[in-house]
């Protein structure tokens, strides 16, 4: 294998895929880029055998066909330092690759492609084609709320359900619930590819990375994989294999008070009430009472604090205690001036929506505090 290529489109196409590499690998090969020179262009790919990406990188010659894989850490280093602006990079039958660059040359051991798992195929399963700014305003809203606990495998990802032509994503931790839901267009797609299924947290987490806002794209969904066309990049992943968790019957059907809040002065007035709470554990409260909010946080020999807010509400007086870093998290991932917070009474759960066209809404259980 022999081709040129510039040091920004290498180093943007082995950047573009590094985070998939793992830090903890069980096969030597898993610490390697594959890289491919073929008639169709030069191909950069990393797996860790649940999720691969592969991207193409736009050669400015590729004069011999062929493949091999280098460690990706070391070769992302070398092309980063290299000062000349065009790259040659060279293997030969052994796998040993030249990289000459200017005044620099490196020589590095590499491996066979034949060790390197094989890239999943799934173009003749059922496909969605959606806008890649649309999927991720949705990974955007929902996304946070994944819970971390490995424990609770079947909630370490995001749920996707296509129905009736819509896309809808719910992530949960126990704790709380988001969801959005967006219409895909006008593509009329038959009920036989009507689905469920759960995306793991890593393959999200590269793809909020990785999406733009005008480009599309293609969604392919098989058995227990999925792969997201992203132009110039692939994204597969093993799906999570289980049944994800009844989550509308956490959603309260029942709502006593209606109440809108500016959504980034809420989240000021939060963030500073919350520095006097403790980390993790602790809670702030809501008092509301006619057209004024106070939200205070009240901690054992570290302090209390409080702010008041006047709002448009005149039911009775309501106290409701929120874990601060879980109320915070949709008022930063919005983008609407307001934010409507429903609420039952003081036990059950807040849930807050907003007025747009892509449906949203976010539950948050309370917290017991001694009065």
């Amino acid at each position: 294998m022999k081709f040129t290529v510039t040091r920004a489109a290498l180093l943007d196409g082995l950047q573009r895929i590094q985070n998939i590499i793992s830090s903890r690998v069980t096969l030597p090969i898993l610490s390697n880029f594959l890289l491919e020179a073929t008639e169709k262009g030069l191909f950069l790919t990393a797996t860790d055998r649940e999720v691969s990406l592969r991207t193409s990188v736009d050669a400015l010659l590729i004069d011999k066909e062929g493949s091999t894989t280098l460690p990706a850490r070391r070769l992302l280093s070398i092309v980063r330092e290299l000062s000349a602006e065009e790259i040659s990079l060279e293997t030969d039958a052994r796998h040993v690759t030249s990289i000459r660059s200017g005044p620099s040359f490196f020589k590095i051991f590499g491996l066979p492609k034949d060790e390197f798992p094989a890239f999943p195929l799934l173009e003749e399963k059922r496909s969605f084609l959606m806008k890649q700014g649309l999927l991720k305003e949705s990974l955007h809203k929902t996304s946070y709320a994944i819970s971390l606990d490995v424990s609770r495998y079947v909630l370490n990802g995001l749920l996707f359900s296509f129905k009736e032509g819509s896309l809808t994503l719910v992530a949960t931790d126990g704790s709380r619930l988001a969801l959005s839901d967006a219409e895909l267009g006008e593509i009329k797609y038959p009920t036989d590819y009507e689905c469920d299924f759960i995306v793991p947290t890593k393959a999200i987490n590269e793809l909020e990375r990785l999406l733009q806002e005008e480009e599309e794209v293609r969604l392919f969904v098989g058995e227990n994989l999925a792969a997201f066309h992203l132009g110039s990049s692939v994204l597969a992943t093993k799906l999570i294999d289980a049944k994800y968790p009844n989550y509308r019957q956490v959603i309260p059907s029942e709502v006593n008070e209606r109440i809108i809040l500016e959504r980034e002065q809420l989240l000021q007035s939060v963030r500073r009430v919350s520095l006097l709470s403790h980390d993790k554990r602790g809670s702030i409260c809501f008092h509301f009472s006619e057209h004024n909010l106070d939200i205070t946080s009240n901690t054992p020999e570290v302090g209390e604090a409080k702010e008041s807010l006047t709002i448009a509400y005149k039911g009775p007086k309501l106290s409701i205690a929120f874990n601060p870093d879980f109320l915070m998290d949709p008022l930063k991932n919005l983008t609407d001036d307001s934010i409507i917070l429903e609420l039952l009474d003081e036990m059950s759960p807040g849930v807050f929506k907003i007025n747009s066209a892509q449906r949203f809404l976010y539950v948050l259980m309370p917290i017991r505090v001694s009065k």
